[in-house]
Parts: C-alpha cells; sequence; structure tokens
C-alpha cells in the first residue's frame, strides 16, 4: 500500500514557512508552501495531502475560511492550525469549523513535528489493520475512516475520530487526561487548556446527544470510558 507523505503548508510568513518546509523534508515528507490563502485553494484541489498545517491570517482568504473549505470537502484530513491568536474563543472557532489541533505561535519545532507524526502515524497504522471496532451499535471502521450508531452515519473530524477510536479500544477501561493526551494529541505534558473536556463535548453531541443509548462516560477524577451501561 503506497503511504501518502505529501503536506500542505499555508503561512504567510517566508522566513517561517521555510524552515518548516526544510524540516518536514528531510523528515521524509513531501511539504508544498502557500504563502496565501487563494494559492493554498489551488494546492488543495490539485494534490492529494495526507495532512495540512494553516495560519489563520493568510492574505485574500483567511485560515478559518480555508479550514472549513477543506474539512468539507475532505472529512478526515488531518488539520492544524498554526496562528498567533490564542485566545479560548479564537480555538473553539477553529475546532468549530473542523479544525484536529491548535497550535499557538511561538512554538517549539519539536512539538510541532512530534504531533504531525501522531497524525500520519495513525492513519497509516489504520490503513494497514483495515480493521472495525463495534460497542452496542456504534460501529467504526478503521480503513474507511466512517462511524454509524443505529445505522445512522455520523460524521468526525480526524482528532474526534481518534478521540473515539481510542475510548473504544480500551473495552470499556477508563482512560486517563493524560493517557488521551500522549495518544491523541501526542503530548507528554499537561497544555491546561480544556481542549479533552471540549473533544469529548463534541463526541456526546454527535453520538449520544441524538440517541437514546448514551455510550461515553466520565468518572471524576479519572477519565472516560466507552460502555453501554
Amino acid at each position: 500500500m503506497e503511504i501518502n507523505n505529501r503536506i500542505l503548508l499555508a503561512e504567510d510568513e517566508p522566513k517561517l514557512g521555510q524552515v518548516i518546509q526544510d524540516e518536514l523534508n528531510r523528515q521524509g515528507y513531501v511539504t508544498d508552501v502557500a504563502y496565501d490563502g487563494l494559492v493554498a485553494e489551488k494546492l488543495f484541489k490539485e494534490h492529494n495531502y495526507a495532512l495540512i498545517l494553516l495560519d489563520v491570517n493568510l492574505p485574500y482568504k483567511n485560515g478559518l475560511a480555508l479550514c472549513k473549505e477543506f474539512r468539507e470537502a475532505k472529512k478526515n484530513i488531518p488539520i492544524i492550525m498554526l496562528t498567533a491568536l490564542g485566545e479560548i474563543q479564537d480555538k473553539m472557532d477553529a475546532f468549530n469549523l473542523g479544525a484536529d489541533d491548535y497550535i499557538v505561535k511561538p512554538f517549539h519545532f519539536n512539538e510541532l513535528f512530534a504531533r504531525i507524526k501522531v497524525f500520519l502515524k495513525r492513519t497509516d497504522s489504520a490503513n494497514e489493520l483495515g480493521e472495525k471496532l463495534s460497542v452496542a451499535d456504534l460501529e467504526i471502521d478503521l480503513l474507511e475512516k466512517t462511524v454509524t450508531k443505529a445505522n445512522q452515519q455520523i460524521n468526525l473530524t480526524a482528532k474526534e475520530f481518534a478521540l473515539l477510536t481510542l475510548l473504544a479500544r480500551s473495552k470499556g477501561k477508563v482512560i486517563s487526561k493524560q493517557e488521551i493526551l500522549e495518544k491523541v494529541w501526542g503530548l507528554s505534558f499537561d497544555t491546561g487548556t480544556n481542549t479533552i473536556e471540549v473533544y469529548i463535548s463534541f463526541l456526546r453531541n454527535k453520538l449520544d446527544k441524538p440517541f437514546d443509548n448514551k455510550l461515553i462516560h466520565t468518572k471524576p477524577g479519572f477519565g472516560y470510558f466507552l460502555k453501554e451501561l
């Protein structure tokens, strides 16, 4: 199976864009750089990307508009926002438009590259396994990246899909916030934000709220688990 290692980087700061591109290329990725939103849009339509890095403040068409557009076109492609806008509302706006991760400038390059590897490794592993996970009437197809509940298709972002898959693999075991941070976000430390709670809320709104049987549960002080009670 051919592995897609092509990344689209939309960044309006040429020096930063060049540094990120050079390092990604050294690590074996093929990286296309767009310095404005219109070029990013054009490249997205021309190539099949494994992952997208988006600055928010792009000329001509901003990163949030592109995020929404890219997510509607490809529901499972990982999208990481790179931006100087660090307020919680900025992050919520990006997540609501389909972003999977949000890194605030200035950032450590090692952190960015670690998160990229987590996304792409997860995609490759799922493709190799080609398996399905099920909990009650919930079914997760790791190859097709689809989720159904009560025979209804549920549309998830790549990050939501990764979080749900982690919970499903645990087979009812409680997963701590730290383990979620490490396995879904690729972080070995608590960022001090409520990102995990936000994503749990996203999943509940999509998987539990419209249905009678609730599968996502919280064990206060310990973490979260997926199980039919």
